[in-house]
């Protein structure tokens, strides 16, 4: 017995080494010492101190990039966009090529940032139409491209109100009552009547004028729109008063096909705001994707890239579309600058929420 259990005890002793040795092996895993955090690169995380009877908007905008998670990325994007809008070509050492004018400090501290703005039409469709109203009003953006919808919606708008409804209103009950949904939006069928009865007449005088004088380019007949509308709350009448209009370029016209267009010239135009650009810097902000963002970028690809760019999309770019890419893949086509700090934000976030907070 005695020499059992010696033996026993010999066997214990070895396990309990063992679990010593598994045990320290275990430690050194999870209490692994870390390395230090330089703070002059690594941001500390904290909120928002409501406590605080001053924090206001501002303060609690400038919050977002220590919040963490998709707050930081909103807070990169607010940064971005105060850069775009602040920067001046003062701020730059004159190139050796300059002219005499480029010298005079007061010229130089004129000379501001162009500012390409892109949206789908969607967003008209809800009440970020009076976000980019208000960013056209105080002369906020130089360049703007949108597509068909995002002119219709604006001018609809003018002529009669959209509702809030509900994502989960039946598509069936909907069409039996004359009522179009968009997302949870309502969209009484009478609009579109009244746009129709406002715009035809207009489009029969436009294409009288084009068969003896004028060739109509896009941006051309928003510019007549947005005079012929004259309503402050729309943002093509905005956009007329300060020659934006210039600048628009549009695709898909599914509702001006029986007027010839020259899209070419157009194109021509707004990739030439870009290339003329220079000595100013350019920014890019686009509200969702597709084809606004696609020309947008594309303009900016023939000055080898834009300084600034601010990404909002819910989009991914697991399927290789150009409105989920990220803004690295617009660097790799020289789209925006590899110099400059591009923000997808809010990274898969929604645009309705996130565009007031910067725009």
């Amino acid at each position: 017995m005695a020499g059992a259990g010696g033996g026993g005890c010999g066997g214990g002793g070895g396990g309990g080494v063992r679990d010593l040795d598994a045990l320290e092996g275990v430690r050194s895993i999870v209490l692994k010492p870390s390395e230090s955090l330089d703070e002059g690169r690594f941001t500390r995380i904290a909120g928002a101190d409501f406590n605080d009877a001053g924090l206001g908007l501002s303060g609690l905008l400038a919050s977002l990039a220590t919040t963490g998670f998709q707050a930081s990325n909103l807070g990169d994007a607010v940064d971005v966009v105060n850069q775009m809008l602040d920067w001046r070509l003062s701020h730059e050492k004159p190139r050796e090529d300059c002219d005499e004018a480029e010298l005079d400090p007061t010229y130089r501290e004129s000379v501001k940032c162009k500012i390409f703005l892109g949206f789908t039409s969607n967003l008209v469709s809800s009440g970020i139409r009076d976000v980019v109203r208000f960013l056209v009003q105080h002369h906020m953006v130089d360049v703007i491209v949108t597509t068909a919808g995002g002119i219709e919606e604006d001018l609809i708008k003018c002529l009669a109100p959209t509702y809030r409804g509900e994502f989960s209103l039946p598509g069936t009950l909907l069409r039996s009552k004359g009522l179009n949904r968009i997302g949870n939006l309502l969209v009484p069928n009478d609009n579109y009547c009244k746009f129709e009865n406002w715009i035809m007449p207009l489009f029969d005088q436009m294409l009288q004028e084009q068969s003896t004088e004028n060739v109509w380019t896009p941006s051309k007949v928003i510019a007549r729109l947005g005079k012929e509308i004259n309503d402050e709350s729309s943002y093509l009448y905005w956009a007329y008063k300060a020659s934006l209009c210039a600048w628009f370029s549009c695709f898909c016209f599914h509702f001006f096909s029986h007027i010839m267009l020259e899209n070419v010239a157009d194109i021509r135009l707004m990739n030439g705001e870009a290339i003329h650009a220079t000595p100013r810097k350019t920014g890019i902000i686009v509200l969702g994707g597709g084809l606004p963002k696609h020309h947008i970028c594309n303009a900016n690809m023939f000055r080898n890239g834009a300084d600034y760019a601010v990404y909002i999309n819910t989009a991914q770019e697991f399927d290789g579309s150009d409105s989920g890419a990220q803004p690295d893949e617009a660097v790799s086509w020289g789209k925006i600058k590899g110099s400059a700090k591009p923000v997808k934000g809010i990274l898969y976030g929604s645009y309705d929420i996130v565009h007031p907070l910067f725009g």
